[in-house]
């Protein structure tokens, strides 16, 4: 693992295309802001194991229709608010 220090607005490329920039620093955690080519897929790791579950669940019991798979992860997850910009 790379552990990097960094402070607000400063930030972090990986792989010469995605950029990870500190936008805001709280008690309660740091905010993140990611730009990152659209074929880039990135999630919460929350968010990816929720998905990987239903993957998982999806292929052991045959073919689920992809909105079940869509509505179980939404049921399991906080609602979150996506903000453009910083």
């Amino acid at each position: 693992m790379l552990v990097i220090t960094r402070k607000l607005d400063q930030s972090i490329i990986i792989d010469g295309h995605i950029e990870v920039i500190v936008t805001d620093i709280t008690k309660d955690g740091v905010r993140l802001g990611i730009v990152a080519p659209r074929e880039v897929e990135i999630h919460r790791r929350e968010v990816f194991e929720a998905i990987a579950e239903a993957n998982r669940a999806a292929s052991s019991q045959g073919q689920a229709p992809l909105q079940d798979a869509a509505a179980l992860i939404r049921a399991k997850m906080p609602k979150v608010r996506i903000t453009r910009g910083r």
